[in-house]
C-alpha cells in the first residue's frame, strides 16, 4: 500500500469553511482506480492545519489520480479567499507497513 499525506496550515480563520468544504467534498476521489481510503483530520493543538491522509493500492494509482482533471476538479470547492501560511503546505509519501 502507498499513502500520501498532505498538509496545509491556513492563514486567514477561514479553517472552519475548509473543513465544512471537505465534509460536502464531492467525492471523485472514491472512483479513482487504486484509490482505498481518505482521511481529513486537524490536530486539537492547531485546528488552522490541516492534513490529508490518501491511501491507494500503489504509487502509480496515486499519480495517475494526482495527474488526472478529475484532482483539478476535486479543488473546485475551495472557499474562495482562502490564504495558506507561505510555505505550509507539503506533501509527504510513505510506504505502509503493518496495522
Amino acid at each position: 500500500m502507498f499513502i500520501a499525506l498532505s498538509t496545509f496550515t491556513i492563514a486567514n480563520d477561514m479553517a472552519p469553511a475548509v473543513k465544512e468544504a471537505f465534509i460536502n467534498r464531492p467525492g471523485l476521489v472514491e472512483g479513482a482506480p487504486g484509490f482505498i481510503r481518505l482521511q481529513v483530520i486537524s490536530p486539537q493543538d492547531n485546528p488552522q492545519e490541516i492534513w490529508l491522509i490518501t491511501h491507494w493500492q500503489d504509487e502509480e494509482s496515486y499519480k495517475t489520480w494526482h495527474h488526472s482533471h478529475m484532482y483539478h476538479d476535486s479543488h473546485s470547492g475551495i472557499p474562495k479567499g482562502l490564504k495558506l501560511v507561505p510555505r505550509s503546505a507539503k506533501v509527504r509519501f510513505f510506504e505502509h507497513i503493518c496495522e
